[in-house]
């Protein structure tokens, strides 16, 4: 049977990142919590919400009541990457459990990204402003003291305190100098945006091993942020395709056609759909 409608995780996914919600009013944590479903379709996310609230009201307990933000940077790192142990996973970056949240919060192991989300996050609930910075290759936050000054902030490695001068010396080891560094690599992204990102960080461990099931549930949620992305809609009728599901493929290569009419490889994509049609007459 082709199955093309959405699943119940993309479902409860869509209706987090919905287009008539304001960026700022998404639920980071059930959004993150959400993607993890996808390996974990039972997950009790309460739960997880739970923990993270129990973690922000340790911090909390430590802060005194006219608190400067730097300490208030500096208490919630003694909390999370002292006591609590929250650390990078260096050994292992390219494990899947990295990009789930609640993975993070059991095994205290991360990626820039996902140890991000968690500090942002107890952050809010204690009132640190923080900003997600979708710096190349290593994903950041940001505050403002009270003078103006920008503090980038990496909980990957410690929650350490950086400048721009820190942030570029960062990306040229990343890179091996072949990237240059931008200003604008240090402005703050949006909560679709960290979530794609997230998304994205999923979708090439799967491809890279050819998972392509687990890529395709991934696409599914990145189409649910970005319904209107052509190069994420003809990924999925790829997927679908290699995955059996030729009238979920047609109906997507249909879509990016419709999209993108004058696209480089719209004939392609024409005799590949001609070919699924013919297929699926053979079936009827």
């Amino acid at each position: 049977m082709q199955v093309v409608g959405k699943s119940p995780i993309t479902a409860a996914f869509a209706a987090l990142v919905s287009a008539d919600i304001e960026d700022d009013r998404i639920d980071l944590l059930r959004a993150s919590l959400t993607i993890a479903r996808t390996e974990y379709p039972d997950l009790d996310i309460r739960n997880y919400v739970n923990r993270v609230e129990a973690l922000a009201s340790k911090v909390r307990n430590r802060l005194a009541p006219e608190i400067s933000v730097i300490d208030m940077v500096t208490t919630l790192n003694r909390v999370m990457f002292q006591e609590m142990n929250f650390r990078g996973n260096r050994e292992d970056y390219y494990d899947p459990r990295n990009s789930f949240l609640n993975d993070v919060l059991e095994r205290r192991l991360g990626i820039p990204i996902t140890l991000s989300v968690l500090y942002l996050e107890v952050a809010r609930r204690i009132g640190l402003p923080l900003a997600g910075v979708g710096m190349p290759g290593h994903f950041l936050l940001k505050v403002y003291d009270v003078e103006g000054r920008q503090i980038l902030i990496d909980p990957f490695n410690q929650g350490s305190m950086l400048n721009a001068a820190d942030c570029e010396q960062r990306m040229q080891a990343i890179y091996s100098g072949e990237m240059r560094f931008k200003p604008e690599y240090l402005l703050p992204v949006s909560r679709r945006q960290i979530l794609t990102r997230m998304l994205n960080n999923l979708r090439h461990i799967y491809m890279s091993v050819r998972q392509f099931r687990k890529t395709l549930m991934i696409v599914d949620l990145v189409l649910a942020i970005y319904p209107r992305s052509p190069e994420d809609v003809k990924q999925r009728a790829m997927l679908r395709f290699s995955t059996g599901q030729l009238a979920g493929a047609l109906s997507d290569l249909d879509q990016y056609l419709k999209m993108n009419p004058e696209a480089s490889d719209a004939e392609e994509i024409r005799q590949t759909a001609l070919g699924i049609r013919r297929t699926l007459a053979t079936w009827n």
